[in-house]
């Protein structure tokens, strides 16, 4: 496999992983919710930066999210750093949801 193949394969296990976190007051994975703004993932594959925003800026997880992200996508071999960062630019809005999200939550 080529490191285009190796990163291409780790985003999809990255991704696969996020869609098991899931927003406590919203049933609804947070991948699907549009809160994974981007995964930026080194030449080497084991070192993965993770830009997110929450619902809200007074989101109740606002401490707990980020973290619990971090330490999900750090079990992924071969990952050995990750950094979540956390954004509000640009907010956070319905439109960010995935069809499956919305269809989830009967706004279709």
């Amino acid at each position: 496999m080529n490191k285009i193949e190796d990163k291409s394969l780790l985003e999809e296990k990255i991704i696969y992983s996020l869609k098991t976190i899931y927003d406590p007051e919203i049933p609804v994975d947070i991948y699907e919710l549009g809160l994974i703004y981007d995964i930026q993932i080194d030449n080497d594959c084991k070192e993965v930066k993770i830009i997110m925003t929450l619902t809200t800026t007074n989101c109740p997880v606002a401490d707990t999210l980020p973290l619990k992200v971090k330490n999900q996508i750090a079990l992924i071999h071969p990952i050995q750093i990750v950094n979540v960062i956390l954004t509000f630019d640009p907010p956070w809005c319905r439109e960010f949801m995935s069809e499956e999200a919305r269809l989830e939550l009967g706004m279709l």
